[in-house]
């Protein structure tokens, strides 16, 4: 299961919550990030996050993501799921195909064969993506960030946050399957409530399968 959306949606917070209440119905969950998840894709989320790769422009940054996903998916998400695990993650696929396809202006093709061959077939059961106002997701995450230096892409401009939105929504109704669009601007606890009701119902249909991402 992968969480999606703007600056300051609440991703991180709604995963920790769901892990606890997944773990106290008897879950085995895994939660992770991208990028990040693992070390190697930890060392690279520093680059990336830093603004390091911006210069060297946006197909860069792509490969670098990529390099970052499949050492993530290889050492830490399919072992997860191969042992039965429920596995949350804070970004995934449809980050770059938004931040690096849609406002990186990189080709869907280009993106696409990024995508599998870093993404080898392990697709989230459930998207959820988190949509909120940028202008308000970007002051929650001032507020959370304090003195601290804005990343590579919380500081860009907020036209580019506004395609990132539009660019979410899309996917979320290109692939309804998967994605499920949950309103972040109400409280926390109304989120959340949703979240665990979603992630409920696709646990449910899904109880067969041999694997939860």
């Amino acid at each position: 299961m992968t969480f999606e959306g703007g600056e300051g949606a609440g991703k991180s917070t709604q995963i920790t919550r769901l892990a606890e209440a997944l773990r106290s119905q008897g879950h085995d969950v895994v939660v992770t990030r991208e990028p990040g998840g693992s070390p190697g894709a930890e060392a690279v989320r520093h680059v990336l996050l830093s603004g390091a790769a911006e210069p060297f422009g946006s197909s860069m940054e792509a490969i670098l993501f990529a390099a970052a996903r499949s050492d993530h998916v290889e050492r830490v998400i399919k072992p997860a799921l191969h042992a039965g695990s429920i596995v949350l993650c804070d970004r995934f696929m449809d980050s770059s195909r938004v931040y690096q396809g849609i406002t990186g202006a990189l080709g869907e093709d280009f993106m696409s064969k990024l995508e599998r061959v870093t993404v080898n077939d392990t697709i989230p059961d459930l998207t959820v993506i988190l949509d909120i106002d940028p202008e308000e997701g970007l002051h929650r995450a001032s507020a959370r960030r304090g003195d601290a230096t804005a990343d590579r892409f919380e500081k860009e401009e907020i036209e580019t946050h506004r395609l990132r939105r539009q660019g979410f929504l899309k996917i979320a109704q290109q692939e309804p399957e998967r994605c499920r669009v949950v309103d972040a601007a109400r409280d926390a606890e109304s989120v959340f409530a949703e979240i665990l009701a979603l992630t409920n119902t696709a646990l449910r249909e899904r109880s067969g399968a041999t694997s939860h991402v």
